[in-house]
């Protein structure tokens, strides 16, 4: 299938099956805003159910306390609720 046939969902499908990435990487290869590429990432989450993939987030990580429980992984979140730092690290989608 040519890249201009294919859906912008297959290409971020495509793209997380090649290697993992985080929503500003996305939307980089993409041409999409990070806030677009969160959900699409949940689309193709609901696309992947049900077959042998699955899709893999490793969550937002505070830079400054370590904290990752966010309770939304597809979230950009903008400040830690533990320290209330905005030193946030993006989640990371992959699809295996």
């Amino acid at each position: 299938m040519r890249e201009a046939d294919e859906t912008t969902r297959q290409r971020l499908a495509d793209s997380l099956r090649a290697e993992p990435a985080t929503p500003s990487e996305l939307a980089t290869r993409l041409d999409l805003t990070p806030h677009a590429v969160i959900r699409h990432v949940e689309h193709v989450s609901q696309s992947v159910d049900g077959t042998d993939e699955q899709l893999l987030v490793a969550p937002p990580t505070c830079r400054d306390c370590g904290f990752d429980d966010y309770d939304d992984l597809l979230n950009l979140p903008s400040r830690c609720p533990d320290c209330k730092s905005e030193s946030i690290d993006e989640p990371t989608f992959t699809i295996e």
